[in-house]
């Protein structure tokens, strides 16, 4: 998703080359996302995010057609968090995610019922991978 500035989320990373490389440069926006885990951690501290990308990349890493997989799956680690918080979860999370710049790095996650917002120093993906996803 593009900030106020314009620029893409990926711009905002500490490490985009994994993601630019698996989507050759044109990763998706962030909206319509599937939210798999929200986890907190005292090291850093740190929030993490793992989420379905919401859509597959055309022209997919060699390894990742072989097996044919049709899933992205990220996960997002805020490092250095100031600041989070977090309204309403369920099971079932299709959400909108927003990463902007300002004091260090903010991030808002919204879907119905659910609203999380946090403010850290940097982000950074932790993992890249890709999968078969049945449903």
């Amino acid at each position: 998703m593009e900030n106020r500035v314009g620029m893409r989320w990926t711009s905002l990373l500490h490490n985009p080359e994994g993601v630019n490389a698996a989507y050759q440069g044109n990763p998706p926006d962030l909206r319509g996302v599937r939210v798999h885990e929200v986890t907190l951690q005292v090291e850093g501290p740190t929030l993490k995010l793992r989420l379905d990308l919401p859509e597959y990349p055309d022209r997919p890493p060699r390894k990742w057609a072989v097996q044919k997989f049709n899933t992205v799956q990220i996960e997002i680690s805020f490092s250095g968090l100031r600041s989070v918080s977090l309204g309403g979860f369920k099971s079932e999370i299709s959400a909108d995610v927003s990463i902007t710049e300002g004091d260090g790095v903010n991030v808002r996650v919204t879907a119905p019922g659910v609203h999380l917002q946090a403010n850290a120093a940097t982000v950074f993906i932790s993992t890249l991978t890709a999968y078969v996803d049945e449903a």
